[in-house]
């Protein structure tokens, strides 16, 4: 559909862009990436002809883009530049009927039903319609982009070629945009060639990404393969983060200042938890990151407190994340700042230890019932109501620990348990087995991300044999305390 052969060009006769070649097959969005003045602009506008090439070809459709008459061209390519000018006043609908001239022939060329729908069309898509008769400049920057953007639209072109955009839009406005072009492509095989700042949104939106560094390619190919940690670093000179997108396949990156705000050393101790018969809290002045499967803000975050609440063993409500909102708000957490766990075991009888070693410290804090004890390989067999949490475990630990040792932590932390409850001879009640945990368990792996670096959690490393010797040993001392207590009859 479109390719780029060894072009070179620019403004003058030393070359901005140096031999780039690449192909755009039909229907594909590939996103030009770059730090500023690496070219990406030049060289969309060498493809359109707005600029001079020195060397290299421009193929449309197998043909070199030379030999197509300027109207030709237009009907084949539509371009939406970075900056406008418009030194006339038109009105928005006028303004984008201007996309439909490479299809008017003739000296006297009238305005045909298929010219009103394709401008109509392309109001309703970029979502200015309402603006048709408005004079284009009493428009925000941000409509009058959409407003140049319905232009290419309504010119129906096979291929696009846009200049950033959603420069100026906000990000509702981007995602429709967006959302917009894929559309196109989509349902009517449009090519798009997009000059891109936001590498998030080219990578989300774009089947391929060219990145572009000092005028030549620096790499090219899927999103996945082009925005890699060490690839953007260099080429952007800055410290990055990349982690997947929550619902797509696609990655996302995240800038990492190269210093941190300066504060104090910071640990935590277990004089900073508070247990009560109503629930176990811990409260940090700085936030930790944090992994858990908690009723409030489970999954991965950083947080300031941590709340264990108890219920009773019957505890039912119609919304359980509302409910539990509630009443943490009621009691003066806040609710973006905290995690909030749930379990049937009175919390007074809460076990805390604070293991050390010679990295820093390791604080567990375990509630365990064992009531509802489940031995997980016989899980099949059950046709049991599942009940409200009974073992809820936390690890805080005094260290910086990547992903993957949050992981690893949990595992091991997980093992350390259901080791305890073989030694204390913990039986499912319907099958006579060994019990692996309860049905409902919960677990949260936090850190201060302070101090030594600890890359592993497993269950022989530092880190790891604190965590499986404190789980383990406050699970048992748990168990025991809930045994002697029968806070909750099996």
């Amino acid at each position: 559909m479109l390719k780029v052969d060894n072009l070179s060009g620019g403004y003058g006769k030393e070359p901005i862009v140096k031999n780039i070649s690449f192909s755009v097959e039909k229907g594909e969005v590939l996103g030009i990436l770059g730090p500023n003045g690496s070219g990406k602009s030049t060289l969309l506008k060498i493809i359109s002809g707005i600029l001079p090439k020195l060397e290299g070809t421009v193929e449309i459709d197998g043909k070199d883009s030379a030999v197509y008459s300027q109207k030709q061209f237009a009907r084949k390519v539509a371009v939406l530049p970075q900056l406008h000018a418009h030194a006339f006043s038109h009105s928005v609908k006028d303004t984008v009927a201007l996309g439909r001239y490479p299809h008017q022939s003739g000296l006297f060329s009238s305005w045909s039903n298929e010219d009103e729908r394709a401008v109509n069309e392309a109001l309703a898509y970029t979502g200015v319609t309402r603006y048709s008769d408005t004079p284009i400049e009493l428009l925000s920057g941000g409509e009058q982009q959409r407003v140049f953007v319905a232009q290419a639209l309504a010119q129906e072109a096979p291929i696009l070629l846009l200049d950033e955009p959603t420069n100026h839009l906000d990000i509702a406005h981007q995602q429709q945009l967006l959302d917009t072009i894929r559309k196109q492509k989509n349902e009517k095989g449009v090519t798009v060639v997009s000059v891109f700042h936001d590498i998030n949104l080219a990578s989300l939106y774009c089947d391929r990404l060219l990145l572009m560094e000092n005028g030549r390619i620096a790499t090219i190919g899927d999103p996945k393969d082009v925005i890699q940690e060490t690839t953007i670093g260099t080429v952007y000179n800055a410290r990055v983060k990349t982690q997947p997108h929550p619902e797509l396949p696609k990655p996302q990156m995240t800038l990492l200042p190269d210093t941190k705000e300066e504060e104090k050393p910071f640990t935590v101790n277990k004089q900073q938890f508070t247990v009560s018969a109503d629930h176990v809290s811990f409260k940090v002045d700085q936030p930790l990151k944090t992994i858990s499967s908690a009723v409030t803000n489970p999954g991965m975050g950083w947080y300031r407190a941590f709340v264990n609440r108890h219920v009773d063993a019957n505890y039912n409500a119609d919304d359980v994340k509302a409910e539990m909102a509630d009443y943490l708000g009621k009691r003066g957490y806040h609710l973006t700042d905290t995690v909030g766990m749930m379990t049937a075991v009175t919390t007074e009888h809460a076990e805390i230890g604070e293991y050390k070693g010679e990295f820093g410290s390791v604080l567990i804090m375990v509630t365990a019932g064992v009531g509802n004890a489940v031995d997980v390989s016989e899980s099949l067999t059950r046709d049991r109501e599942q009940r409200i949490g009974t073992i809820n475990t936390w690890v805080i630990v005094n260290g910086h620990l990547p992903d993957e040792a949050f992981i690893q932590a949990m595992i091991t932390a997980t093992e350390a348990k259901t080791k305890a409850l073989q030694t204390e001879d913990i039986k499912d009640p319907l099958t006579g087995t060994i019990a692996t945990g309860t049905s409902t368990d919960s677990l949260l792996i936090a850190a201060t991300q302070e101090g030594e670096h600890l890359p592993y959690a497993g269950p022989i490393t530092p880190l790891g044999k604190l965590i499986g010797h404190g789980v383990y040993d406050s699970t048992v001392r748990a168990v025991q305390a809930y045994k002697k207590a029968k806070v909750w009859p099996s």
